[in-house]
């Protein structure tokens, strides 16, 4: 039996879409473009600090990070994310979301700034200060995750709300598209006016002094489009959704979506006093009727977001290294330091431009009419078939003539990645869980898929070594090779398949809806009692 909606909640589902829509989807997306532009813009300049900082006298190749600082550089900030997810996930519960989102903003701001700079010379002390930094940024940016899909989905209608949600995570892609530009910027502008020869003509005049400031502007220049949306962020009125279902002040939230949506709302006083009174939702996270009601749900957002990480980070982060295996990239002795830098950023960018950003907003554009559920499923299926035609046959793709054969299928695993279950893992945590939960929930499910990316990046740092040990990076076991790694990614995709039919489906649905909470559950079990 339904609960009469509070007149403010059914007014923002049935809402047309209006301004108001597109400036919280830019303010909340600003935040992702930061995320993701930090996250994935360390890929590019790994190569670079080893040279700097790693050079050994008289090797035939340059220098590289040693395993264990490259495992750290790569994964400290996924570490970071993985804590903010939890802590800020549920700080956005207890404290509403607001107030805790000008938190995680600042952090990302100041810690985006810090990375860049060092206390010392030594490569110890740089890279020490590099991950400290790192961690914390990634903290941050783990507290954006949450936070910006819960605001997002309180705020949206129900007739376009996955669109609503998906733009903002569509962000990302122009996020990761933003680092490799300036990677290809700030490459060129060095490399033009510090010319040096490549690293077989002169090893240590490949890489010049100037270099070292390369990345740490690469890695600061994140800072910038956070920093310019700070203002807006603190000027978003707290949800209608936690205002009255959660603070239990349906009276202020009537009187902010008013402002909002420039209409006028009924304060509703009789059914404030219900609400207040109300016990028939008050169930928490660790609860016999949380498990029955959300246990599997919760269990199929949080298993397929981290499959899904395992298997997109992986990729992700180690492009660079895919590339130069199929020989896509010269090998790193025929190029300088800042000339090999571009070349990775200039690879990615292009990944980025035609797979990545397609395949995100191909999601905004479908998701309210094909429907969460069948988006994810059609995604993770279709990249497992293209991982194992790229694994299969994977010494063909590794002649020259097939290298852009390559690329265009390995591009096609991004853009289903993206235009599949990358998107929806996003989404659907936002909208199935009760709103004084929400955030905590969508914190857990973010927080399993970077224990996924961490697993990808720290494992597939391993795993795609050469099986030869004379031809593995300076410091490597041999691993299973890349066709394996392939492989076994694609076979994690099958399982991210068979988990999708955990997660129900919410399109033009209200969230009252899908939470339940619009159900009278005490009425009901009262009656059951009195038979």
């Amino acid at each position: 039996m339904a609960k009469e909606q509070l007149q403010v909640l059914n007014a923002l589902d049935v809402a047309k879409t209006q301004w108001y829509h597109f400036t919280a989807i830019l303010i909340s997306g600003m935040g992702f473009f930061t995320d993701a532009y930090d996250l994935f813009c360390i890929s590019l300049v790994t190569k670079l600090l080893g040279r700097i900082y790693y050079h050994v006298d008289g090797s035939s190749k340059p220098g590289t990070l040693p395993p264990n600082v490259a495992a750290a550089v790569n994964g400290v900030a996924l570490c970071g994310t993985l804590a903010g997810q939890l802590f800020f996930g549920w700080l956005g519960d207890y404290l509403g979301r607001k107030r805790v989102y000008g938190m995680t903003l600042l952090l990302m701001v100041m810690c985006s700034i810090a990375s860049g700079l060092s206390f010392g010379s030594s490569p110890k002390t740089v890279m020490a200060t590099l991950c400290f930094f790192r961690f914390w940024l990634g903290f941050g940016i783990g507290g954006d995750y949450p936070l910006s899909a819960t605001i997002m989905s309180e705020y949206s209608n129900k007739k376009t709300r996955g669109a609503f949600i998906a733009a903002v995570f569509a962000m990302q892609g122009f996020g990761i598209l933003g680092g490799g530009m300036v990677a290809i910027v700030v490459s060129a502008i060095f490399g033009a006016k510090y010319d040096a020869p490549s690293y077989m003509v002169d090893p240590l005049g490949s890489t010049v002094p100037q270099a070292d400031y390369v990345w740490r502007i690469i890695l600061m220049f994140g800072a910038l489009p956070a920093a310019l949306t700070y203002y807006w962020r603190m000027k978003m009125p707290e949800t209608a959704r936690y205002t009255a279902l959660v603070a239990k002040n349906a009276g202020k939230a009537s009187i902010d979506m008013s402002k909002v949506l420039q209409i006028e709302i009924e304060e509703e006083e009789d059914k404030v006093e219900s609400l207040e009174q109300d016990q028939a939702n008050s169930f928490r996270l660790f609860s016999k009727e949380f498990l029955h009601r959300h246990g599997l749900h919760l269990l199929g957002t949080a298993s397929t977001w981290f499959l899904l990480d395992i298997t997109y980070y992986s990729q992700n982060l180690f492009q660079k290294d895919i590339f130069s295996a199929i020989g896509w990239l010269p090998p790193a002795k025929s190029m300088s330091a800042i000339e090999e830098l571009y070349k990775i950023a200039k690879a990615q960018t292009l990944i980025a431009l035609c797979g990545t950003v397609p395949g995100y907003w191909f999601t905004v554009a479908l998701i309210d009419r094909m429907g969460r559920f069948s988006i994810q499923l059609m995604g993770f299926s279709l990249m497992t078939v293209f991982m194992l035609a790229l694994a299969i046959p994977y010494s063909h793709w590794t002649l020259p003539e097939n290298h852009i054969g390559f690329v265009i299928m390995y591009a096609l695993t991004f853009f289903f990645a993206n235009f599949g279950p990358n998107s929806t893992t996003f989404v659907v945590p936002a909208e199935i869980f009760p709103a004084r939960l929400r955030s905590t929930c969508h914190g857990i499910s973010a927080a399993c898929g970077k224990a996924g990316a961490i697993i990808g990046a720290f494992g597939f740092l391993y795993a795609a070594q050469n099986q030869d040990k004379s031809k593995t990076d300076a410091g490597y076991p041999a691993g299973i090779g890349m066709k394996n790694s392939l492989i076994v990614l694609s076979v994690i995709n099958c399982f991210g398949v068979l988990f999708t039919f955990l997660v129900p489906e919410s399109k033009g649905k209200s969230l009252e809806e899908m939470s339940r909470e619009n159900e009278e559950v005490e009425i009901q079990a009262n009656r059951i009692e009195s038979v």
